[in-house]
């Protein structure tokens, strides 16, 4: 099982540089650094239905930092929501893959988001919301570490611990940089875990790009009672491609087509 979500990681990855050829704009470095984070969910943990995607029982996934639809969209189409070949029509006119995630829109995409800090808050809704209706779902959203500075993030951080939401986890993808530069610069988030745990959630620190780790984040944290679940997950921004990785210039250019050979090269060679 390993092995297959490595791989299907990989493919994400792949879809990825593919999909924002013909588009000539999305981001690319937030979107390589979660693809493992992503297959692992959608390939191992997630109790979902691709052909049933209103199942009311269904977990619940948010992408909080909605401006990496890509990886969000490739993993749909790998799981069976659309056809993969609808990734080539992202963010063209008429189609319904747009930059950001439209749950009104896309098969599978349980929360439109892109404003930062607003999907954690719907994630800790739904959450809340399952509680009260007695379902056993759960909820699990995904953030970007420059989300962090949204004081949005804080007032649903504390209202999920006040609730004692243990069906939530929130996952952050810990690459440290964000679109202006490296986080310590733009604005410090440390000491990350002692903040979460000073809000009341039970923190696990994991590497991001290991998927037994992930995984057994996961378990641990469908375990964990009385309190919320964050897995800080230390990732690398790009991660697969060489000339991507670590470099916040590709946190929202599109590769050209000459680019995205050579990215696919590189990930066609670690298969």
């Amino acid at each position: 099982m390993l092995t297959a979500i490595r791989q299907m990681a990989n493919q994400i990855r792949q879809d990825i540089i593919e999909m924002l050829v013909p588009a000539k704009s999305g981001h690319p470095g937030g979107s390589l650094s979660a693809a493992d984070i992503l297959a692992v969910l959608y390939f191992s943990v997630l109790k979902i239905d691709p052909q049933n995607p209103q199942w009311p029982d269904r977990d619940r996934f948010v992408l909080s930092k909605g401006h990496a639809a890509p990886v969000l969209y490739a993993t749909l189409a790998e799981k069976g929501y659309f056809p993969r070949e609808e990734l080539l029509k992202l963010r063209q006119t008429g189609h319904f893959l747009q930059g950001h995630p439209d749950m009104q829109k896309v098969p599978g995409v349980d929360m439109s988001t892109g404003s930062l800090g607003q999907g954690i808050s719907a994630a800790a809704g739904m959450a809340l919301a399952g509680k009260i209706d007695k379902k056993s779902y759960r909820v699990y959203a995904l953030l970007g570490d420059g989300e962090l500075a949204e004081g949005l993030v804080w007032e649903a951080a504390m209202a999920a611990a006040h609730y004692r939401l243990d069906n939530l986890v929130a996952i952050l993808d810990y690459n440290g940089l964000q679109i202006d530069g490296k986080n310590e610069e733009v604005m410090t988030i440390a000491p990350v875990a002692a903040k979460w745990q000073a809000f009341g959630w039970n923190v696990i620190e994991v590497d991001g790009h290991n998927v037994e780790q992930l995984l057994q984040a996961f378990e641990a944290a469908a375990n964990h009672q009385g309190r919320p679940t964050i897995i800080i997950a230390k990732t690398v921004k790009g991660k697969g491609v060489s000339f991507m990785e670590n470099q916040v210039g590709w946190h929202g250019s599109a590769p050209n087509a000459e680019q995205a050979e050579a990215a696919l090269k590189e990930l066609r060679e670690e298969q």
